[in-house]
């Protein structure tokens, strides 16, 4: 199945490389870890929300409201669990604000719902057997390149909750690869760069290189 990090295809260049990593891998399902702001897809893809979407959608996509001509062959996973290829595969949607992690989700407005709350977490935690995990934060000891403390307490919970195999990443635009306990943890390159194909079997990542556009 094809691997996506952020699209932020909202930017029409960056539309077309998305388009052309759909081509390229030729995959019949998607995984795609969060900042997509576009949501016609050319096959069935399952998403975490980022900071950076079209939060109307994202709304509309949590209460299974899909009437926006803007929808198509998205399927938003927001602490809830799909069978994808027969692996189980569930994810956290949004990004931590420590103001407003305490809040009930119905309190968010706006901007603020990008951001994920305790109710959020606590219902990923209690999904059960996972076989991946998709996130917009990173877990803590993730090896990436910023100028702050990257690791996410709440990821943590759930990656010790569930135990998946694999977590993918997105939000930093780099590729790395390190573990949680049992979990491998890979954040992902953008979509303009790279793109990957996921081997349900092994749960073997292939990473490749985006064709210009």
């Amino acid at each position: 199945m094809l691997v996506l990090g952020d699209a932020h295809a909202d930017d029409p260049d960056r539309r077309r490389s998305l388009y052309a990593a759909y081509r390229d891998a030729d995959q019949s399902v998607a995984l795609q870890c969060g900042d997509l702001l576009h949501y016609r897809l050319p096959v069935p893809t399952y998403f975490v929300a980022g900071n950076n979407e079209d939060f109307d959608v994202i709304a509309a996509l949590r209460h299974g409201r899909l009437t926006s001509a803007r929808v198509e062959n998205v399927h938003l996973l927001a602490s809830d669990v799909a069978t994808v290829e027969g692996l189980r595969v569930a994810g956290l949607s949004g990004n931590y604000a420590p103001s407003q992690y305490e809040k009930p989700r119905s309190a968010l407005a706006g901007d603020r719902r990008r951001h994920f709350v305790r109710e959020d977490v606590e219902a990923a935690k209690a999904l059960g057997d996972v076989d991946v995990f998709l996130a917009h934060e990173a877990p803590h000891g993730t090896p990436v390149e910023e100028d702050y403390d990257v690791g996410c307490t709440y990821v943590d919970e759930i990656l010790e909750a569930l135990e998946p195999a694999l977590c993918l990443v997105g939000h930093h635009h780099e590729h790395t690869e390190s573990t949680f306990g049992g979990t491998r943890v890979v954040t992902l390159a953008p979509v303009w760069e790279s793109y990957y194909v996921l081997d349900a079997a092994r749960l073997a990542l292939d990473r490749r290189r985006t064709p210009p556009v």
